[in-house]
């Protein structure tokens, strides 16, 4: 049994275009699945029941009545019915149902289909969704004609209930015009109900291939369309594919998601991208004669184009990696990879920030949704376990607030500062603060206040997020006892955070 809808799902919505002829309805189901081959989507064909208490007593034999007629002529015996359903599955289709009423959500289980499809008409018809929602099936519900409330209200009714549900986008007009198919729905389920599943059922001429791309584009990941077989005995109406025309249009979706690439992430650089891209670069060329040991620092170098195969180009200089002269170059001279010994610091940056987000998630620090950091390796960041802090800025007017957040083990270096007069406030973990002599040892919730020009330095054990709570933050104005830190222009590594606590 599904417990989940697979994705990308096409649905065949059979309806009652079977006629009521099980033979037909076979036929239908084997043409399908040919064409099919080839296509790397999950497929279902969906069928509808109702039940004979679904019409009055009064209008079961009313042929005047429009859809009592057909739904009374196309209706299946329920061996045929069970015949046509096991035939979907030994095809391979997913089977699905559409029950109009309570008993026939009984047969759904009772037959064992895998998925319950709600039709718009049914998209607030209480009763039947209770029932819907005793089974254990996965439900896809179509929205045509429902107001927002009404689709916010099924919405939180299914996710309450812990259903697996997806919620189609769905026109209910027979056929749908394309200026009425209102695609721009999709966007906004997607963004009222993060996570929620999104689809696309569509009544447009079977011939528009063009909104099924679009939909995709868009997001949706589950399909439908109604379908069929003309004959000589049996007309196919205006909204219903042929094999054919479903075909073209599963080629069309398939080539749109082609098109659209991979989602929830960055998608592969190619070497063939990369190739066509590299004469673009600008080289880094020598500003000076370099000696051999020499660091390349932004002064000692100049960018220009062209440059050489295997140079060193200005992608690749960051602040997250050092060079080092290993022959000495002229003055104009292309720098290049093979005369240059690099170290990279972004996987130590990456691993910072991780243990970072690690820690506020234990601690449940909340954070604005972006912050500027500082990670502070007071000598050199190979010795950041020892020695550092990521400070998280949070606040920089006339008053400052910031996070200290240190992992454990770590320590901070003496130093006073020249302006400034902060504040502690423990906000998770242990600190020992040496402060003129005096050691403090604080925890969650402690304070302690530092004025200016005091020579402080603190160390935890188990780690700690300090808030700090001071006049405003300069560049500059902190002193260290340490001269060898004041001089080190590379001490301190700037980036932007997104905390990401759904991570």
């Amino acid at each position: 049994m599904l417990t989940r809808i697979p994705t990308p799902l096409f649905i065949f919505e059979m309806a009652n275009n079977h006629m009521g002829d099980i033979e037909h309805g076979l036929r239908i189901v084997r043409a399908f699945k040919e064409i099919t081959q080839g296509l790397d989507f999950h497929f279902s064909v969906k069928l509808q029941h109702r039940h004979d208490s679904f019409f009055h007593p009064a209008y079961v034999n009313r042929m005047d009545y429009k859809y009592i007629k057909r739904f009374t002529e196309t209706k299946l015996v329920k061996a045929d019915f069970k015949r046509l359903k096991e035939s979907i599955q030994d095809h391979g289709f997913v089977s699905m149902c559409t029950p109009w009423d309570e008993p026939s959500v009984d047969l759904m289980e009772e037959l064992d289909f895998d998925i319950i499809k709600i039709a718009s008409c049914s998209f607030t018809d209480w009763p039947l969704l209770e029932r819907i929602a005793q089974t254990s099936r996965p439900i896809i519900t179509s929205t045509a004609g429902a107001t927002l409330e009404e689709i916010d209200r099924v919405v939180a009714f299914f996710t309450h209930r812990d259903k697996q549900f997806t919620l189609m986008h769905c026109v209910g007009e027979y056929p749908c015009l394309r200026e009425h198919l209102a695609l721009n729905q999709i966007d906004l389920f997607r963004e009222r109900y993060p996570g929620l599943p999104i689809g696309f059922s569509t009544h447009e001429d079977p011939d528009n291939c063009d909104s099924v791309r679009i939909a995709i584009g868009k997001g949706a990941t589950v399909f439908e369309k109604h379908i069929g077989m003309p004959t000589e005995k049996y007309a196919l109406n205006a909204y219903s594919a042929t094999p054919a025309q479903a075909r073209r249009w599963l080629e069309a979706a398939a080539d749109a998601r082609g098109m659209c690439g991979v989602s929830g992430r960055r998608r592969d650089i190619s070497e063939q991208e990369m190739a066509d891209l590299r004469p673009l670069f600008r080289g880094v060329f020598a500003a000076r004669d370099l000696r051999k040991g020499e660091q390349i620092t932004k002064e000692s170098v100049f960018l220009a184009m062209p440059n050489a195969p295997g140079q060193l180009v200005a992608r690749e200089l960051s602040k997250y990696t050092e060079y080092c002269a290993e022959r000495d170059f002229k003055k104009n001279e292309a720098l290049l990879l093979d005369g240059l010994i690099g170290r990279e610091l972004c996987k130590q940056v990456t691993q910072i920030v991780e243990r970072l987000r690690a820690m506020l998630k234990e601690s449940r620090v909340a954070l604005p949704p972006y912050v500027d950091l500082e990670i502070s390796h007071h000598h050199g960041i190979e010795r950041f376990d020892q020695w550092g802090a990521v400070l998280v800025k949070i606040i920089n007017r006339a008053y400052s607030k910031m996070l200290v957040v240190m992992f454990p083990g770590q320590s901070y270096p003496r130093h006073h500062h020249l302006q400034k007069e902060e504040s502690y406030h423990i906000l998770f973990g242990d600190l020992s603060v040496e402060l003129e002599g005096e050691t403090h040892e604080l925890k969650t919730g402690d304070l302690l206040s530092i004025n200016r020009g005091m020579r402080h330095s603190f160390r935890t054990k188990s780690g700690v997020i300090i808030e700090e709570i001071a006049t405003t933050y300069l560049t500059g104005d902190s002193v260290y006892e340490d001269d060898a830190i004041n001089r080190d222009p590379h001490r301190k590594i700037q980036l932007t955070f997104w905390p990401q606590y759904a991570a």
